[in-house]
Formats: C-alpha cells, sequence, structure tokens
C-alpha cells in the first residue's frame, strides 16, 4: 500500500510540474486583451487559464493529501523500528568464554 501511495504521488508531482510550465504567466494577461494571438485557444480567451489553474489546484490538493497520508504511515512504521530509542535485548543461550592472554615463556638469565 505504502509503494502505491508512493507512485501516485509521484505522478501527482510531476502533473502538477507539468501543469504550471504549461500556464502563462501574468504578464501574457496583458497582450491577450489588446489581440496577442490568445484568443484562438482551444479553451478561449480566459477559459485555458481557469482550466489550467483548477487542474493544478485538484493536483496541488491532491499532492498534500498523499503528502500528508504518507506521513502518517511512515511515522507509524517508524515507530515500531525504532532501534536506537528501544533497543532490542538480545539473549543466548551460549555461556561467557573467559579471554585470556596467551603465555609467553620469558627467558631466564644465565647465573654466574
Amino acid at each position: 500500500m505504502y509503494q502505491v501511495i508512493i507512485i501516485i504521488h509521484v505522478l501527482l508531482g510531476l502533473g502538477v510540474v507539468g501543469l504550471v510550465l504549461m500556464q502563462q504567466g501574468k504578464g501574457a494577461d496583458a497582450g491577450a486583451g489588446f489581440g496577442a494571438g490568445s484568443s484562438g485557444s482551444v479553451f478561449g480567451a480566459q477559459g485555458n487559464a481557469s482550466f489550467l489553474s483548477r487542474s493544478t489546484a485538484v493536483l496541488a490538493s491532491l499532492f498534500f493529501t498523499t503528502s500528508l497520508g504518507l506521513a502518517v504511515m511512515n511515522s507509524q512504521q517508524s515507530a515500531e523500528k525504532e532501534l536506537i530509542m528501544n533497543p532490542v535485548k538480545v539473549e543466548t543461550d551460549a555461556p561467557a568464554v573467559k579471554v585470556t592472554s596467551p603465555e609467553v615463556p620469558v627467558p631466564v638469565e644465565n647465573a654466574k
């Protein structure tokens, strides 16, 4: 389920970026009022801007919804797997091994 939401989230993000790039800036509206050629678009003079801005708003709200959903899902998963705050205690059945240093023979000096 988590992977499906991430895929939808990425696609929504790409959609928002694409729609924002397709929109014209506010400076282009002044030129359109004087017949700059944008009135011959598919959606009409103002229809294109309102359609793209509404689509962007819908995709942006869905993007924020999936962001919130992923944050909630991630916080629930990290609470279960938090090893730093709640370390796992491991008990072994093996007896403790006593480590000793190897015995090194010490040379004896010749006594004369």
